[in-house]
Parts: structure tokens; sequence; C-alpha cells
């Protein structure tokens, strides 16, 4: 054989090998999944319980999916920055966890229409996002029961971050646990403006506490309300985390939000070429919402308080069930009827029995 032709025949088979090699690397490149955060992943309450979902989904998929998160990313402008960057650093898949990251979601899902979006507690959709919310109104609900049960002030604070629909929602599904079962008490509602600032948390379960209260729940993220509750001696219910290692003596239960499977789901359902947009809530029924254990509270409140848990669970009891009035008296849903996720999704007004106004 000529020199010319073996040397021909040699380049060919290490090009052929060479793209052989390329296609299998191509092949085994793990599945990218991207997450971002509002707060850090230290802050024990809402992005710590998101990161944990994402640990989940690395151990249940091991070396095929590759996972990244960003933190601390404020909503606005940066979230745009941040989100269009995993897009074109190959993610294929990215959760986005916030409400004030709905526009920027959308305005780089438009960009990228082969990557899916996923985003936490908004309301629009389009053919590459979908959204997702955890029933948080489920476990404050039950929350606004023990509430009211222990409480001997009568005085309940409620440390709020932003009026959106899923803040407005929780704080009136306290409110009609509270107008069920103890009408004489009072839900007292400081707006910190903040996801997560330790600082702020703390002064406002300071401010109810001095008027008052005894017993504090919260949706912003840190521990410091519940230590705060333990110095001072009244209860605290924990938000987003089990939060009782941090106020053995106030604690009395947590809210948990548990995305680890609905996030394991979406991220096989993208991977296999089945995934469509959808709205999805999952609470109690669909172990999202999962409030692990009573602590410092009677044997006959903790009894009583799972039996809600078991018929939330049952589908035989559903918090924002009629009649339900406004703040002015009047009929929003009718008796027997149950308010639809679409209405709760874009809830704006409190019901009967909150006092004070919501912030603009």
């Amino acid at each position: 054989m000529k020199k010319p032709v073996l040397k021909k025949i040699l380049t060919g088979l290490v090009a052929g090998l060479g793209l052989a090699a390329t296609l299998s690397a191509q092949a085994a490149d793990p599945f990218k999944v991207g997450f971002v955060y509002v707060g850090p992943i230290g802050d024990h309450g809402w992005s710590y319980q998101h990161d944990q979902g994402r640990l989940a989904v690395e151990k249940h998929f091991g070396d095929k999916v590759k996972t990244t998160y960003v933190e601390n990313v404020p909503e606005g402008a940066d979230a745009e920055r941040v989100i269009r960057n995993l897009a074109k650093t190959g993610h294929d898949l990215i959760f986005t966890t916030s409400f004030g990251f709905m526009n920027p979601t959308l305005k780089v899902a438009k960009q990228f229409p082969k990557v899916t979006f996923e985003h936490a507690t908004g309301y629009k959709q389009a053919k590459n996002v979908g959204t997702y919310i955890s029933n948080t109104y489920e476990g404050r609900y039950v929350a606004g029961f023990v509430a009211a049960k222990v409480t001997k002030s009568n005085k309940i604070g409620y440390i709020a971050s932003f009026p959106i629909p899923e803040v407005i929602r929780d704080i009136n599904a306290v409110q009609m646990a509270l107008n069920k079962y103890n009408p004489e008490a009072e839900l007292k509602i400081i707006w910190v403006n903040s996801w997560f600032d330790p600082g702020k948390e703390a002064d406002a379960a300071n401010a109810m506490m001095d008027q008052g209260v005894d017993v504090i729940l919260q949706h912003t993220d840190s521990p410091a309300a519940m230590q705060a509750a333990d110095r001072r001696g009244v209860f605290a219910v924990g938000q987003a985390s089990d939060m009782s290692s941090f106020g053995p003596k106030a604690h009395i239960l947590s809210v948990v939000d548990e995305w680890s499977p609905f996030y394991i789901k979406r991220t096989q359902q993208v991977m296999d070429g089945t995934w469509k947009s959808e709205d999805h809530w999952g609470g109690m029924t669909e172990g999202e919402i999962v409030i692990p254990e009573f602590t410092n509270i009677p044997e006959e409140v903790a009894t009583e308080a799972q039996a809600i848990i078991d018929a939330i669970k049952s589908g035989s009891f559903h918090p924002f069930t009629g009649p339900i009035k406004n703040q002015a008296g009047e009929l929003k849903v009718a008796e027997g009827e149950i308010l639809p996720h679409g209405e709760m999704a874009s809830m704006s007004w409190y019901i009967e029995g909150v006092k004070g106004d919501i912030p603009k």
C-alpha cells in the first residue's frame, strides 16, 4: 500500500475516533439544572429549604444531573441578569424561587425557547415556563388554630414580608382559624419589607411582645423571631423549615416547605421530554407542606390540630371554604364553596376580622 493512501486511511481513522469520542462525551454530558434564590442558603428558612430540594435532586439522579445555584439575588434587574446567564451557560432547566423573579423569568424564557423554566409563587405561564407554589395556607390555618388555643393575651403577631398574594393569603388563613376558634383574638401585623433581615425580624418580634403578643408567626426567613420569642418566654411558629432548634421553649410548630418531590418530578419530566407548562399547587396531600411535630402545647390541642391536618389531607376540609367575607363585610365566597386557585393566586384583600390596610 502506498504511503499517501495509508496516511489518508490513518487520518480518517483518527478523525473518526475523534468524532466518536466527541459524540460520546456529548452523550455523557450531565443534564444541567439551575436554581435562583432570593436569600442566602443559610437563612434556615425559604432559600435554605429550596436548596434542600436541590440537594435531593443531586442525590436522586447522581452524575446524570449537575445543579447550580445563585443565592442572594435581588428581585429586579439583577435577577434578569442571573437568569439569563444560567440560560446562556447551557442549563436545561431553571427554577426561579421568588415572586419578584416572575417578569425577569418570562423575559429570559422568551429569549431562550429551548430552555425550560419553573417559577415559584407566580401566576404567569408561557410555553416553556411553568409555575409552582406550596399551599402554605394549609399550614398557616393549623398554626392559627394552635395560636387561638394557646394564647393567654388574645394577641397574635404576624411578621409579614411584602404585600404579595401569597403573604396576604396566609394572613387570611390565620385569621380564618382565629375567627372560628377564638373570635376574641386579635392579629397584629408588622410589615418589614424584606424576605430576610434578622435585625428587622427581631425588632418586629420585640415590638409585638412589648404590645402583649404571646404567639408570633412570620412570613420572613430567618429564625430571629423564634430566638427573640424564646428569650422572652412567648410562643412562635417556624417558617419554611423546622426551626424548633432555634427556640426550644418557644416553638409550637413549624410550617415546612418540602420541595424535593416536585423538583425531582419536574426534572425527570424535562429529561424525558414529557414536561408541560402548568400551574402546580402542592400541599399536605402531596407531602409538600409538612408539620413535623408539635411542641410545648397541651396534648389535646395537638390531637385536634392533627385532626385538622388529616381532614386537609383527605380533602374533607379546605381552609378557604365559604362563607367568607372581606373586611367590608361583603360576601366573597358563598357557603360551602371553595375559593378557586386562580383567585387565591391573585388575592389582594383581607378577610373579615383582619385589622389595618394592605400596604401599597
